[in-house]
């Protein structure tokens, strides 16, 4: 554990990521698989936090240009949120982990709500802790959740676990000839209008002196490599 970069991490995983090669629901396969990873990732020693999101079942945004308001779409979006986590705490429990799941909105027969000293204490105690939820208010996205999670928790890194290997400077499923970056600043990702993760999220990460490290989570086991200490992905940090 004292030869690990990071002790205690923040991991940002989106709907479509449990998704896995399906357009919508959740994927038996990668589920597994990532839970598989998060064992590895408990026995190492680290402590570990998810933030979970909900591109998979809904899409609050996408919802709001065909008509519908943007508060009770975005309440929605949370909502498929909780259901994102309860199913990855089933699939991380058949491999063996010890899990909580913490959400911003009130479902308390199915999770507890979100305390912040609880939530440092079940890290503490080796329990992988899954918000959901969100931050728990409309406009913020699971992105942004992530960013205040890990700063509230003091998460040495944000991870996101997305199917890219990192940041481009454009779209390398459009683009050939698309250059990847290993490392930014904030600044950087700002003016140069990478889309990463939201700029709100991004600034918050900044003013709170989390770095944020991209990369992609689809192959088994580089989540356990890049905590031992590989250059995978791209870093963006001060």
């Amino acid at each position: 554990m004292s030869n690990l970069p990071y002790k205690r991490v923040l991991l940002k995983l989106s709907g479509e990521m449990l998704a896995g090669e399906k357009k919508y629901g959740l994927d038996e396969e990668m589920m597994h698989k990532i839970s598989l990873d998060l064992k590895e990732i408990s026995d190492l020693g680290v402590q570990l936090a998810i933030v979970v999101g909900a591109g998979n079942i809904f899409r609050g945004l996408s919802t709001v240009g065909k008509g519908m308001e943007r508060v009770p779409a975005d309440h929605m979006g949370m909502m498929a949120t909780v259901i994102n986590a309860i199913a990855l705490q089933d699939f991380a429990e058949r491999v063996g982990l010890q899990t909580r799941v913490q959400s911003a909105i009130g479902v308390d027969e199915v999770a507890e709500p979100y305390i912040r000293r609880r939530a440092i204490r079940h890290l503490e105690k080796g329990r992988l802790v899954i918000f959901a939820a969100g931050t728990g208010n409309p406009y913020f996205t699971t992105d942004t959740a992530a960013a205040l999670r890990a700063s509230e928790i003091g998460a040495d890194v944000l991870l996101k676990g997305t199917r890219v290997d990192g940041v481009y400077d454009k779209d390398p499923e459009k683009f050939p000839d698309a250059k990847k970056y290993d490392k930014l600043t904030f600044t950087e990702v700002i003016k140069k209008q990478l889309r990463v993760m939201d700029l709100t999220a991004f600034t918050f990460c900044q003013d709170n002196n989390v770095p944020v490290r991209v990369f992609d989570m689809t192959e088994r086991g580089r989540l356990i490599r890049l905590l031992r200490g590989e250059d995978i992905g791209t870093l963006v940090s001060d």
